[in-house]
């Protein structure tokens, strides 16, 4: 399986707290619920159309904590991204969870890169992240992800957890498809393609 990786930024980065104001505010944030009124049925569809694509899901505590207080109450065949969720493998990282209830839920509480290995090395489609910021963090820097579908939305925040906070391991990216919704939202799917390189202008004849 490839792993894949889906979130929602700003404009300068912050991934923290975008459905709601009570989602997250660890750490002091304020601004809980920013991803709201930018959302729309583009939004929609590609992620009704990227869930379909899932085999499985690995997650951090923080998000399947947030999403197992919400999907399983979400019924009904139809709806593409609950019945992936409440049907397909979850696995969740946690040194701290003491029981997963939400039905098909794996929890590695060690070893966690052997195990990812381990699970990415499966016959399958996708092995899903959404959100879960630092798992995803680990996961880039040990180039362990293979795909980033990430969704830029016109607003700065200031302050709130980001995906590539300094120190990230230094990666190049192949832009794989780009576009930009009616909300102004733009949608950016990037490939890992190995180290960067660098040049010098003042160098050129």
């Amino acid at each position: 399986m490839k792993i894949t990786l889906a979130t929602f930024l700003t404009l300068d980065g912050v991934m923290q707290g975008p459905g709601t104001p009570t989602e997250d505010p660890s750490g002091g944030f304020e601004h809980g619920g920013w991803q709201f009124p930018y959302a729309d049925e583009e939004l929609e569809t590609y992620t009704e159309r990227w869930f379909a694509e899932a085999d499985a899901f690995l997650l951090g505590r923080r998000t399947y904590e947030i999403f197992a207080a919400h999907w399983p109450a979400v019924t009904g065949a139809d709806d593409v991204v609950a019945h992936s969720l409440n049907t397909l493998p979850k696995y969740v990282v946690s040194t701290t969870l003491d029981e997963a209830a939400w039905h098909n839920t794996t929890i590695i509480r060690s070893d966690v890169l052997k195990e990812v290995a381990e699970l990415r090395a499966r016959p399958g489609r996708e092995l899903q992240i959404h959100g879960s910021g630092a798992l995803a963090g680990t996961l880039l820097d040990h180039g362990m992800i293979d795909e980033l579908r990430l969704w830029t939305y016109p607003v700065v925040l200031g302050s709130g957890r980001r995906l590539f906070e300094p120190g990230r391991t230094p990666v190049a990216m192949g832009l794989a498809e780009s576009r930009t919704t009616g909300s102004g939202c733009v949608l950016s799917v990037y490939r890992p393609a190995g180290r960067p390189t660098y040049g010098d202008f003042t160098q050129q004849g």
